[in-house]
């Protein structure tokens, strides 16, 4: 594929902000710019700016169809799978980092870990991740069965100084006759033949359940990227668990897009003890222990590019409820977790990690009497606690006439609450609707005490 020349170039650098579907309907005047490319162009430069800055960034970078470019992993995202070809050292609450940084909040995703070998992605597609990820590999082969993504492959992998073998043949094909390699990375389509989402990992194309044993034939390492909205334990007893050595969620700026799993080995990882039943058990400090639990990475990439992440080891039948608060009272400090914990539901260990207490079996919310900093999501000031009672909320809500509300266990909505409540949006009261231990329905006046994420 050649660059982008002549009256189609000029027409892209003319229209570069221009709204696309205004270009379309008027048409180009000039008969020899190819409209469908040049609107392909401009519209994939303008996705890229907000997920991948630094192609948007690169002169020369050709951009595919609209579907490929939705679909496409952000930079954020990619950037962090290049950082999971080798597991790091796990420190106290799921530390990944040095003695220096207590790996909650800091300042950059991890340091890439894979430091030469082979690698292969099964799935191109317009090849984000594997231009990332290839990064750390000597040898890194792209597979794509649509040619005209394998063009665009070529060019811009040529474009970005990145070595990389280009294979335009079916995944599953090449799977059957590929060499061994260090590690395989795939993203099964979650789209049917008739271009409906599917959610179910058998559903995905390929199958990689049913290609599991192939796929642990031919490389050390597999990781499967699946639908975030997928449940991770089901997803681990699905592709076996004794073969699933990592699991990571993850959020970009507060919002889950990716759950990544780790397969390892020809052999399965031994089982933990207890296998009948509940294969944890708690220690001494309440703390899950597991033998040769999986790796539970929860990760959330904010705004500025720092990360939020925990590591739990657990298993998937680990569901300890975590230890709940018996009062609650003004001057206390209420949590949040990020949306990755919230989507792993791994409390226990958070509660136990950052000494912290649930407030009830499904409000999802925490409290201490201490601020804790490195709390993996949002954190608050207790002002007051109030019930629906009207006279009470009358002293609790004098002089506010803003919020931001959030519910969370609570049988009234957002928009139920506000009009309830007479409140208009914004401001920097933050109100929580929610369900004690006991039952008891309460509104949580609070104030923030860290940056948004």
């Amino acid at each position: 594929m050649k660059g982008i020349t002549g009256a189609t170039a000029d027409f892209i650098r003319a229209h570069a902000d221009d709204d696309i579907r205004q270009l379309a309907l008027k048409g180009a005047k000039d008969p020899d710019v190819d409209l469908p490319f040049a609107l392909d162009q401009i519209a994939g430069r303008q996705t890229a700016r907000r997920k991948l800055p630094s192609w948007a960034a690169t002169d020369g970078i050709i951009y595919p169809p609209h579907l490929s470019m939705e679909q496409c992993s952000s930079e954020q995202t990619a950037n962090y799978k290049k950082t999971l070809p080798q597991p790091l050292p796990i420190r106290r609450g799921g530390d990944t980092s040095s003695d220096e940084d207590n790996g909650v909040g800091n300042n950059s995703l991890p340091v890439g870990r894979a430091g030469g070998g082979s690698f292969v992605d099964l799935t191109g597609g317009f090849g984000v991740d594997f231009s990332f990820m290839a990064q750390g590999f000597q040898e890194a082969v792209y597979v794509e069965r649509q040619e005209h993504l394998c063009d665009i492959a070529r060019h811009n992998f040529d474009i970005l100084g990145l070595k990389a073998e280009v294979v335009c043949c079916d995944s599953v094909e090449y799977l059957h006759q590929m060499p061994h390699v260090d590690l395989i990375y795939i993203d099964p389509a979650r789209r049917d033949d008739h271009g409906q989402r599917t959610y179910g990992i058998s559903d995905c194309t390929p199958d990689v359940v049913a290609l599991r044993d192939l796929l642990l034939e031919k490389a050390d390492r597999v990781t499967i990227k699946l639908s975030p909205m997928l449940d991770w334990r089901k997803a681990v007893q699905d592709l076996g668990e004794s073969y699933v050595h990592e699991v990571h969620i993850v959020s970009v700026q507060n919002e889950c897009k990716e759950l990544l799993l780790v397969l390892e080995g020809t052999l399965p990882r031994p089982l933990p003890i207890g296998r009948g039943g509940d294969t944890s058990r708690p220690d001494g400090r309440g703390m899950v222990e597991t033998d040769n639990g999986l790796r539970l990475s929860c990760v959330n990439i904010l705004h500025d590019g720092n990360i939020e992440q925990f590591v739990a080891h657990t298993t998937p039948k680990s569901n300890f409820p975590p230890p709940y608060r018996e009062g609650l009272g003004e001057g206390l400090y209420l949590y949040e977790p990020n949306a990755s914990i919230m989507k792993a539901g791994c409390f226990n260990e958070v509660a136990n990690t950052f000494g912290v207490s649930a407030l009830a079996p499904n409000s999802h919310l925490f409290v201490s009497d201490s601020l804790v900093v490195d709390f993996p999501g949002r954190a608050f000031h207790i002002d007051a606690i109030t019930t629906l009672n009207k006279r009470e909320l009358r002293t609790a809500l004098a002089g506010i006439t803003q919020a931001n509300i959030t519910v969370r266990n609570f049988p009234l909505t957002v928009a139920q609450l506000r009009s309830r409540l007479k409140l208009s949006e914004g401001g920097s009261t933050y109100i929580f609707a929610t369900t004690l231990a006991d039952k008891s329905h309460v509104l949580l006046i609070c104030r923030k005490t860290s940056t948004p994420v």
